[in-house]
């Protein structure tokens, strides 16, 4: 006597293809750029994080050394000039005297230079991206 086992559908889920807008930008995060890394919080010291962008791909871990140069997908190098900084607060006293807390700045912890120029706007067709 044989079983049947019967497979619940909503247990299987189907990948959702990819826009091909969003396929697009994937491949613009990939394109490998030089640059200098700097480490302004620690001068001459070292980073490590852990960087994933989109769903699927790997978790890829990377150290780095101030004033070194790397070459890095420019995915990676646009996250470390625009999320590693955090706010920096200051407290006023309002026109009542009470004190009042708002951002004053965001301190950068790190940041990476191109040593290459390379556009990244939206303009840039899918033949002038270098071949993987």
């Amino acid at each position: 006597m044989s079983v049947e086992k019967k497979i619940n559908a909503s247990v299987i889920k189907e990948a959702t293809p990819m826009s091909q807008e969003l396929h697009m930008q994937r491949e613009r995060d990939r394109v490998m750029v030089r640059g200098k890394f700097m480490f302004h919080e620690v001068p001459g010291g070292n980073m490590g994080f852990v960087f994933r962008k989109y769903k699927g791909d790997p978790l890829e871990k990377y150290d780095m050394n101030d004033g070194e140069i790397y070459t890095i997908p420019l995915g990676v190098a646009k996250h470390l000039n625009t999320n590693c900084s955090y706010p920096s607060y200051s407290y006023k006293n309002d026109e009542q005297g009470r004190p009042v807390m708002s951002m004053s700045e965001r301190v950068r912890r790190c940041s990476f230079q191109s040593l290459e120029f390379f556009d990244t706007s939206a303009s840039v067709k899918e033949s002038a991206l270098p071949s993987l």
